[in-house]
């Protein structure tokens, strides 16, 4: 009689074997080279960089494999756009109010209030090269962008939401095509896995991109760079946690999980966020993991992307708050008229600029020069800093863009509640890699 063994448990990882303990790691020693060797802390930039395009070289196929598939599985055209409406609905509510947030607690702690700060006495030579680019982002010229004038260049750019637009013809002409379609669509599950495993490997260079990229940033703005303005950029930190913590953390709890479960299951991904100050850096991760976490592929491939331009919640804290200061510190007085202006124009400048590199300082240009009140030479007060709230930045926005991602997969009626808990839950060891993303439970 044959004995049947009992299956021996899989040995966790050991903690140095993880990426977030990897990043963790890598974050703290890049600081330490860019404040005591700042020379060596700005030669490391490129590790930075590179990774970087290591992974942008990946987001633009990762996102159209994931929507085409995505699509193609609902069979429910009535779907897709049901999800991108909802989805954008969201998008508005939260982003406008993170603006009001933004704009109270200015006037509540008004950070910049006493500096009495002359504009004509400021150097204005970089803030013009942001004004220069603001000025391009209209609203029209925004929509006209999302419109590539290829197929091929709308990948070789990385545009997200050209590659977005592409994606969603694509997928329903899939749909449309019915039984003729299938076999393009498995070829591309197939593929999706391969790109996946590609994500993987790439990921495994992070702890060397935040190394260099946040020894970078030390070595050349340094530690003692905050002290100056250390009122706002605490203000802006205490502002965008409570943002999270409060008004996220009750969306979370409406909708049933747990915001503090959501930032250890992705703490892994933040750390890597922060030490790039880059929310597209884990882009390719946050679809994978919230697959994982039971939100089905179809909503997730919608709703990460275009939150990814259109839910960028710490962005428009960052604009009121900063804009705000900048009247402050030049003593210039704003009626609760000039600051209703103010919010309505950051609403369509965050809009517009939406996707652009550096797009916390473009779209505060953008709204400032709309705004005459307020003297844009002003934004050459936070230009030493902004790189230091660019991190709190991209930390939110991608926080925002994960509860936007479940909640909307709730509100479908997709969400595997089950799935869910079990990631979210404390102490649960984060999900093996895998050859791709689980199947979508939307899909029949």
């Amino acid at each position: 009689m044959q004995t049947i063994q009992p299956a021996v448990p899989a040995r966790p990882l050991p903690f140095y074997r993880h990426l977030y303990f990897q990043v963790l790691v890598a974050i703290v020693l890049g600081g330490a080279i860019g404040h005591f060797a700042p020379d060596t802390g700005q030669a490391l930039k490129p590790l930075g960089d590179a990774f970087i395009k290591l992974v942008k070289m990946v987001i633009a196929p990762v996102i159209f494999l994931t929507v085409v598939t995505g699509i193609a599985g609902m069979r429910d055209l009535e779907k897709v756009g049901r999800v991108a409406l909802k989805a954008l609905g969201y998008f508005l509510v939260f982003s406008t109010l993170a603006l009001v947030v933004g704009l109270i607690v200015a006037n509540v702690v008004q950070p910049g209030a006493g500096m009495n700060i002359d504009p004509a006495t400021l150097k204005t030579d970089k803030v013009a090269e942001y004004a220069a680019k603001a000025h391009d982002q209209t609203t029209v010229g925004f929509l006209m962008h999302i419109i590539p004038n290829t197929v091929v260049g709308a990948f070789a750019e990385g545009e997200i939401l050209q590659v977005l637009l592409i994606s969603i013809l694509f997928g329903l002409s899939l749909t449309l095509i019915g039984e003729a379609g299938e076999p393009v669509v498995d070829m591309l599950e197939r593929i999706a896995q391969a790109f996946f495993k590609f994500v993987h490997i790439v990921m495994k260079a992070a702890p060397i991109g935040a190394f260099g990229a946040f020894a970078f940033t030390i070595g050349k703005y340094g530690i003692a760079s905050i002290a100056n303005l250390a009122m706002l950029v605490g203000t802006f930190y205490l502002t965008s946690i409570l943002f999270v913590i409060v008004v996220l953390g009750a969306v979370g709890w409406a909708n049933g999980f747990s915001i503090f479960g959501l930032i250890r299951y992705l703490k892994a991904e933040l750390l890597l966020v922060l030490g790039t100050s880059s929310s597209e850096a884990a882009l390719p991760s946050l679809i994978e993991k919230l697959e994982k976490a039971g939100c089905p592929k179809s909503v997730v491939g919608l709703v990460v992307p275009l939150g990814y331009s259109f839910n960028l919640d710490g962005t428009n804290i960052y604009m009121t708050l900063a804009a705000l200061f900048i009247a402050q510190a030049t003593g210039v007085h704003l009626s609760w008229e000039q600051q209703a202006l103010l919010l309505g124009v950051a609403m369509l400048s965050s809009k517009g600029a939406a996707g652009v590199t550096g797009a916390g300082f473009i779209t505060l240009a953008a709204t400032l020069s709309v705004v005459p009140s307020v003297p844009v030479a002003g934004m050459a007060l936070i230009l030493g800093v902004d790189r230091f709230m660019s991190e709190c930045r991209a930390l939110t926005n991608f926080i925002g863009n994960a509860v936007a991602a479940i909640v909307v997969s709730r509100w479908e009626r997709g969400l595997d509640a089950d799935a869910l808990k079990a990631a979210l839950s404390p102490g649960k060891a984060p999900p093996p890699p895998s050859d791709g993303p689980l199947p979508d439970p939307a899909r029949p």
